[in-house]
Order: C-alpha cells, then sequence, then structure tokens
C-alpha cells in the first residue's frame, strides 16, 4: 500500500464523511485485499506517520459499525493466515470470561408525566431542545432513546463523559456511544469508554489503538479495566514508545 487510502479518508474533511466513506469502501472490498492494506495502515500509525494516524480514526470507527461484522471476522481470519500482527493488535478477540454483568435498571426514569412513556414518546422526547429532560434522559435504558439523545444538539461532551463513566452502566448503551462519530472522536470520551469496565470488548479494543501515551499509561496502572483491555494497551504503549523516558515501571 502506498498511502492511498490513507490519504483518501483524510482528504473528507468531516469525521462523520470519512467514517461512511470507509464503511462504503469496505462493503465492497474483498477482505483479502484489504487485509494487508488495513495492517499497513495501521503500522504507519503506529509509527507517527501523522496521516495514518488520523485515517486510522475512521477506520475505527467504520470496524465499530454493525455492517461490517462480517467483514470484520473474514479480517480476523485474513489475520490469522497471513500474520498480520498491527492488525491483529487492532482487531484481536479476546476471551470473554468474568465479563461483568450490569444490573442497572430496565425501568423507564419518570419524566413527570404521570404515567409511563412510550419508547416512541421518549425517542421523541429524546429531539428536543430541552436541557432539562437530559439527565432523564441518559437514565433511560433502552438503545434508541440514548442513540436519539447522543445526536441532540443540546448534549455536551461533559454530559457524555459523566454518562460513559458512571458505573455501573449497560455495555448496549455504552455501544452507542463508541459508534456515535460525532463523541467517539473526542478523546476524553475514548478515554472514558475504555475506562468504564462495561464497555464492549469488541469496540473498546480498537479505540485503544488510538490512545496517546498518558492515556495508555492511565489504563495500564488503572485497577478498574478488564485484564484483556489493560494488556492490549500496555502492547500499543510499549509498541509505539518503546524508549519511553518515564521512570516509572510498566507492570
Amino acid at each position: 500500500m502506498d498511502g492511498r487510502l490513507a490519504r483518501a479518508i483524510v482528504s473528507l474533511g468531516h469525521g462523520t464523511l470519512r467514517r461512511d466513506y470507509a464503511v462504503d469502501l469496505f462493503l465492497r472490498a474483498d477482505a483479502a485485499v484489504l487485509a494487508p492494506a488495513l495492517d499497513e495502515l495501521a503500522l504507519r500509525a503506529e509509527q507517527g506517520d501523522a496521516t495514518a494516524k488520523e485515517a486510522l480514526v475512521a477506520v475505527v470507527d467504520a470496524l465499530n459499525d454493525v455492517r461490517l461484522s462480517e467483514l470484520v471476522q473474514r479480517l480476523r481470519e485474513e489475520i490469522a493466515g497471513a500474520g498480520l500482527v498491527t492488525l491483529d493488535r487492532l482487531l484481536r478477540r479476546p476471551a470473554r470470561s468474568g465479563s461483568p454483568i450490569s444490573p442497572r435498571s430496565q425501568r423507564p426514569p419518570d419524566y413527570g408525566y404521570g404515567r409511563p412513556l412510550t419508547l416512541g414518546e421518549r425517542k421523541s422526547l429524546a429531539r428536543r431542545p430541552d436541557r432539562g429532560l437530559l439527565e432523564r434522559l441518559l437514565a433511560d435504558p433502552h438503545p434508541d432513546v440514548i442513540r436519539g439523545v447522543l445526536s441532540n444538539p443540546r448534549l455536551t461532551e461533559d454530559d457524555v463523559v459523566r454518562f460513559v463513566a458512571r458505573t455501573p452502566s449497560h455495555p448496549d448503551l455504552l455501544a452507542e456511544v463508541a459508534r456515535t462519530p460525532r463523541w467517539a472522536h473526542r478523546p476524553r470520551v475514548r478515554l472514558a469508554l475504555i475506562l468504564n469496565p462495561f464497555s464492549p470488548l469488541d469496540l473498546a479494543l480498537p479505540l485503544a489503538s488510538l490512545l496517546l501515551r498518558h492515556e495508555l499509561r492511565l489504563v495500564v496502572e488503572s485497577t478498574t479495566v478488564l485484564p484483556a483491555l489493560r494488556a492490549a494497551c500496555l502492547e500499543h504503549l510499549r509498541r509505539k514508545y518503546p524508549h519511553d523516558d518515564d521512570e516509572r515501571p510498566l507492570q
């Protein structure tokens, strides 16, 4: 690969356009051709290539899209057959033993109408530019409602960080954040997702490849993240910063 994929993605200035372009391209791609191209892009990003690092954000967004689930599985098969170690770090599927179970209530919050609201009514509320409703809406257990809230123009980054950091939280709801480019591109939101032990590993592991050195250290030194995610961040840290002059030991 000569860098054309990375340059084509970065030439589209908007994050959502980049993700949509990558999704469309990947849906039409042959996994046997795409896998080595993505492996080289990820390697260039690890080595500090600015264009590749920028393009990798859109690639991670695209590969987290549910429409690409079958392609991701085929890419994993190509990884195994061709020994694509850099892409493997991006798409590794860890064992899922010991994953936490969320006790979050499935009952919608009281919206102050004197009766339970239907799903359709709650989705409609999520689109309203009403700051007073946002806190209640962010406590709703249904992913469709959360998806609507995440597109609400009155929602702020601080709102999303607090929502993601709330423990316990439901994996399906955190997945909505990870699949929303408007928020998944924000470094604070990305880090909050990775630090939340309820974040789905299939989404959190690719996001970990986008972390900076101080963020990787924070995850490695955390006592609450899942072991598989901590190990992946330690591997990224050692690969990207082999001559780290920080004297703090890494365990």
